[in-house]
């Protein structure tokens, strides 16, 4: 589970720190996304979970004349952001949470985020909120990872961890595969007050290392992004050794001319204000 305080906290600051190598993980995704965000023109748009940025900073260069805002509770992640950012007049960055943020003369005609929704805590109220404030006729975009099983980026490297390490977690729960069921998303995305909802399946490369030492590149990704990194981190010395010496044998076997990629599956969501 990955819930606000993580991203205000400890997950923030290494998203924050690792903003250049999730870019380029997501960057397979991040194309479609933006393709099927721009498909309509755009004055004001709201980035959800914007991270450090990328998206929110792509729309502003595309779509000049349209006001863009880039929202997270990571306060680290958008000092990040507005640095990356602070040559377009058009892009804008705040600190808050999605479930209650809102501002004057602010009605997006688009919500969009890359992988930032499966975090709310209580999704149907935080799917709501952003339905009163969007334009009407608004539209969301969004994207979230499909079945675990289906991007061995996360359950391969977690296969390595010792038994148990993970634990038991609710697969609803706020966090990466939160968001796998479409019918579950479907659903709560109707409470919540949208309509003609459509899922379109994407895969796409989960590029974790590359360059001259590809394999290290990588290894020190996965130690700080990912399901398998926290429970890395709180094993007993011994424990975390061994699995580092896996993760490197691992990676070792997966690197192939400088590229260390992996097959990741993701939904791309789309919904539009009932």
């Amino acid at each position: 589970m990955t819930d606000r305080p993580d991203w205000e906290g400890r997950t923030g600051r290494k998203w924050a720190e690792e903003w250049r190598r999730t870019d380029r993980a997501f960057a397979g995704l991040t194309d479609r996304l933006l393709g099927r965000a721009s498909a309509q023109a755009i004055d004001r748009a709201l980035d959800v979970g914007c991270g450090a940025g990328e998206l929110t900073l792509a729309l502003a260069r595309g779509h000049p004349r349209g006001r863009i805002v880039g929202l997270d509770v990571s306060g680290e992640l958008i000092s990040v952001a507005r640095e990356r950012g602070a040559h377009l007049d058009n892009a804008s960055f705040e600190v808050g949470d999605a479930a209650e943020w809102e501002a004057p003369a602010f009605s997006p005609d688009l919500i969009v985020s890359r992988h930032g929704v499966m975090f709310f805590d209580q999704p149907v109220h935080a799917f709501a909120h952003l339905a009163r404030i969007a334009a009407p006729g608004g539209r969301l975009v969004f994207s979230c990872f499909r079945e675990r099983a289906d991007n061995p980026w996360a359950s391969d490297v977690a296969a390595l961890l010792p038994e148990g390490a993970l634990g038991l977690a609710d697969p609803h729960a706020p966090g990466p595969f939160a968001f796998a069921d479409a019918l579950r998303v479907e659903a709560l995305l109707a409470e919540a007050g949208w309509a003609e909802m459509a899922f379109e399946a994407v895969d796409f490369a989960y590029v974790a290392g590359s360059g001259p030492d590809a394999v290290a590149d990588a290894r020190e990704f996965f130690l700080a992004i990912g399901p398998a990194a926290a429970a890395a981190a709180g094993l007993p010395p011994d424990e975390r050794a061994a699995f580092n010496g896996r993760l490197q044998h691992f990676l070792a076997g997966r690197c192939e001319d400088g590229l260390i990629a992996f097959p990741a599956s993701a939904w791309i969501v789309t919904a539009s204000k009932a």
